[in-house]
């Protein structure tokens, strides 16, 4: 599983497993959820726990954070045509 150590891909696997659960048993509006109030209390703690540790492993590699980003977003990079980059020594004619 690439470079990721073991406890980093658990991590990623759990929330993967708990996102699908959630995926699976949200009800349509109007309707009583399956799970207890508890059990949805204990997934939100284990989601935070988990993207607590996911936050110490990256910072520990020096790894910047992870963060979810939107298709239609601009660009975090912008990109620079090569003919408007200038040589040392040589301007642009005008």
């Amino acid at each position: 599983m690439s470079e990721n150590s073991v406890e980093q891909d658990v991590m990623m696997v759990m929330r993967k497993v708990l996102a699908s659960i959630i995926k699976d048993t949200t009800p349509q509006p109007g309707m009583r959820h399956p799970l207890s109030d508890r059990t949805i209390q204990d997934i939100r703690k284990c989601l935070q726990l988990i993207s607590a540790r996911e936050r110490e492993l990256a910072d520990a590699q020096g790894r910047a954070v992870e963060k979810p980003y939107y298709v239609d977003e601009p660009p975090k990079a912008r990109v620079v045509s090569i003919d408007s980059i200038e040589r040392p020594g040589n301007k642009k004619d005008d």
